[in-house]
């Protein structure tokens, strides 16, 4: 009787979940199935019969690919340099870190529209470095993008893994050291196994953002870098195909349940080998 009343708290929380969660994507889910006819898997062959569509699948699996390993290579070691760090210093590395998350995407994205034009900063700073000779297109660029796109959510990958190494007891590392293991071997088969959590969980934050990103590309790239969050928006704004909208919604929630749920395995294996 005891677990049935404490059973119940959860239901205020479980009520949201649903109301807010499940039943968007069950009227995603219907809505890809229904067409003018009736119920129908043709808006499924039709959008993954396209060609067009793979590669708007291609483009939106290579933006998020490339956001969450840059991330990764530049979060990692700044996690281990947050987590090294004692006092007022660590105060202020985790507060960096923090206070970006306080201001809207869209802020930030306007940001570095500003940033990256022609006589902005980033092109000011390779011209007066010698990089360049004169100034580089990287407004509506790739490699703009993928700039603006890594700044935005690269205290997603650090924070996890900076939370993870924090807690790594380092007596550990020092009796691997002790049995004879070298600074490589110790890292890779002490350390990295240790931190996989936060990787998983900082990968899974990264990829889930970058591949449902809307506002970034569209500010950063414009209309015609279309992804499936943009292949979304124009179908249900300006195609009225709420069919195709939906179909691209169930195609890029599946994408992610994919690469999260992978990601989890993956690591998990990795810990215990």
């Amino acid at each position: 009787m005891m677990r049935l009343h404490i059973a119940w708290l959860a239901a205020p929380a479980l009520a949201f979940f649903l109301l807010v969660f499940a039943l968007p994507l069950g009227v995603l889910l219907f809505g890809s199935l229904r067409g003018a006819e009736g119920w129908t898997l043709a808006g499924y062959a039709d959008f993954l019969g396209e060609a067009y569509s793979w590669a708007v699948i291609g483009r939106t699996l290579k933006l998020a690919t490339l956001t969450t390993l840059i991330c990764l290579l530049l979060g990692y070691p700044a996690a281990f340099a947050m987590a090294r760090t004692r006092g007022i210093a660590q105060s202020l590395l985790v507060a960096a870190m923090l206070l970006p998350l306080s201001l809207s995407v869209i802020v930030k994205a306007f940001g570095w529209t500003v940033l990256l034009r022609r006589n902005g900063v980033v092109n000011d700073l390779l011209v007066w470095s010698g990089i360049v000779e004169e100034p580089i297109r990287l407004i509506f660029t790739e490699a703009g993008l993928l700039i603006g796109i890594t700044n935005i959510f690269l205290p997603f990958m650090v924070l996890p893994i900076f939370s993870v190494v924090r807690q790594i007891d380092g007596r550990l590392t020092d009796a691997a050291a002790t049995l004879g293991g070298g600074p490589f071997h110790v890292f890779t088969r002490v350390t990295v196994p240790l931190t996989m959590p936060g990787v998983a969980a900082g990968v899974t934050l990264v990829f889930s953002m970058a591949i449902a990103a809307y506002v970034i590309p569209t500010l950063l790239m414009g209309d015609r870098y279309q992804t499936l969050s943009t292949t979304i928006a124009t179908s249900f704004l300006y195609l009225q195909a709420p069919q195709r909208g939906s179909v691209a919604g169930v195609v890029l929630l599946a994408m992610s349940l994919v690469v999260v749920v992978g990601s989890a395995v993956l690591a998990k294996r990795l810990r215990r080998a």
